[in-house]
């Protein structure tokens, strides 16, 4: 364990001390800073390494310091294990954003960082980030991992497709997707040395769409050494990722049966969905709709525009308690679905939402994209946005819309119901009609009102 001399947090104002028990941590890589009050040890401020050996003897010092509770920065994901030694030992651990949490000018050193933490929060000035529950986090590492894994996927196709274009065989040109079954028939038969495009092509499948005279044509090229080799490499690598997303997908189905039944044993069957499509290729390969409908007790993909993987998301990144959020209102804004305002001498400055990066939110944007063929009362909203908003602000109204329908079904319980944005309805007609007619009176006409037969 190294220690750091003992320096006082100077040009801290005395203010009234509301946790008197604080602690404040800065997180690094290969070494934190921790101060405690000046009160409780010689040298209120040590210097710790973050093997675990070092982690836990800052825990020991800490609970001799009589520490409740301790402030640190969610920087990267260096404070995972040193926040579950400290929440194993009972101790109250407040992760906070580093954006709320910068020092003032011209002191920025780990010794100050870590001193100024243990003043704000000694003072009740910070707030603490919003973290699921340990099963959660869970699901959420196994989900981020698979995206990633996708995207590695994605790069290796890539490579094929490179390696072909350099031999000029257009082969992923003619048919829709190169991974499919044609496409990796062609290319094994080509690997194998098969050179001949008739053959070739007559390993077509009988859905393919374009006719075994343009394939034929695709498979003429250059079939040069260099480009099959990375072909093959990128085939094998490729084939690699597919195997892991397969046995990421039985490790996540595993997690989700763990989790308690939220519908109850009195829960009505899940319903058909309304809009059923082929399975898609990352698509994950058990019926995740049903493990949802049971562990939320609602089933979010009644809500139009919001699928099984949206739904998904929700439930690895946030989990199905949203108890921590006050209102729905709170839940959009944690999202950064809602006008940030900046107000300054009775004038708005700024009405621009937070620049947030979030998984959620950018499911929940995607979701709102998909209601601009959706015959839904959402659907006619998000087109009424986007053609008084533009698209983009629409499909922030869009997503902060279902954000507050997603937050409204899990705290009550209630499913989807379309008919409760009738009596809205009924209000955007009569607004439109009032426009209609406005509109008529300026241009010198009348409107006269039909009764439909």
């Amino acid at each position: 364990m190294l220690k750091q001399k003992n320096k006082k947090a100077n040009g801290l104002s005395s203010a009234p001390v509301l946790e008197p028990n604080a602690a404040g941590v800065d997180i690094g890589a290969t070494e934190i800073y921790i101060a405690v009050p000046p009160d409780r040890d010689a040298q209120p401020v040590r210097r710790f390494a973050t093997f675990t050996e070092d982690l836990i003897a800052a825990a020991d010092w800490l609970q001799r310091c009589r520490i409740e509770t301790v402030a640190m920065e969610s920087t990267g994901v260096y404070w995972i294990p040193l926040f579950q030694i400290l929440e194993a030992r009972g101790l109250k651990v407040c992760l906070v954003n580093a954006r709320h949490v910068k020092n003032v000018p011209g002191r920025k050193t780990d010794v100050s960082d870590c001193q100024w933490l243990q003043y704000l929060h000694a003072v009740g000035l910070l707030r603490a980030s919003f973290r699921p529950e340990q099963q959660i986090c869970v699901v959420r590492s196994l989900m981020r991992y698979r995206e990633s894994l996708v995207q590695m996927a994605a790069v290796h196709l890539q490579h094929m497709q490179k390696a072909l274009d350099q031999m000029n065989l257009q082969l992923h040109h003619v048919i829709s997707d190169l991974s499919g079954t044609t496409g990796m028939a062609i290319l094994d038969a080509i690997l194998a040395g098969e050179r001949d495009p008739i053959k070739l092509a007559n390993l077509r499948d009988w859905r393919i769409r374009a006719s075994e005279a343009t394939i034929v044509k695709s498979l003429v090229g250059d079939y040069r050494r260099e480009h099959l080799f990375t072909l093959r490499q990128s085939l094998i690598a490729y084939r690699h990722y597919q195997k892991q997303m397969a046995d990421t997908d039985v490790e996540i189905e595993q997690m989700l049966v763990e989790f308690s039944d939220g519908a109850g044993p009195d829960a009505p069957a899940l319903p058909q969905p309304k809009d059923t499509h082929k399975p898609r290729r990352n698509d994950l390969r058990f019926d995740l709709r049903a493990h949802l409908y049971r562990i939320f007790g609602v089933d979010l993909t009644a809500i139009p525009g919001i699928n099984a993987m949206t739904a998904y998301v929700l439930l690895s990144e946030v989990g199905r308690d949203l108890s921590g959020f006050r209102s729905a209102a709170a839940f959009a804004s944690w999202l950064g679905l809602c006008p940030d305002n900046r107000v300054s001498g009775g004038k708005v400055l700024s009405s621009r939402t937070r620049p947030v990066n979030h998984r959620l939110a950018h499911a929940l944007r995607l979701a709102a994209q998909a209601l601009f063929r959706s015959q839904s009362w959402l659907g006619q909203y998000f087109r009424r946005m986007r053609a008084k908003l533009g698209a983009p602000k629409a499909i922030t109204a869009a997503a902060h819309k279902l954000a507050r329908i997603v937050f409204h079904m899990l705290t009550t319980g209630q499913a989807y119901d379309e008919t409760v944005f009738a009596q809205q309805e009924v209000q955007n007609n009569q607004r439109m009609q009032q426009r209609l007619r406005q509109q008529a009176k300026q241009y010198g006409f009348q409107l006269v009102e039909i009764t439909a037969v």
